[in-house]
């Protein structure tokens, strides 16, 4: 005779997802502190250079369409 599955229930259904995620950090390879505060630095510096040059095209456009609307 076949055996009937039940649906797991809700409380189920966490705790597996829980067990699952637990095992998958665990396979997780972390960086090193120092490899940390280097890409920390890395994408603070791109940041800046990145909002730099928008600032600067935000600038030159905002002129361009100040000269065109005043023409």
């Amino acid at each position: 005779m076949a055996q009937i599955e039940t649906k797991p229930n809700f409380f189920q259904k966490i705790k597996r997802f829980w067990r699952e995620t637990v095992g998958e950090l665990r396979k997780v390879t972390w960086p090193t502190p120092q490899e940390a505060w280097a890409l920390t630095k890395l994408v603070l510096i791109v940041t800046v250079i990145m909002a730099a040059l928008l600032g600067f095209m935000d600038f030159v456009f905002s002129q361009l369409i100040k000269l065109l609307v005043a023409a």
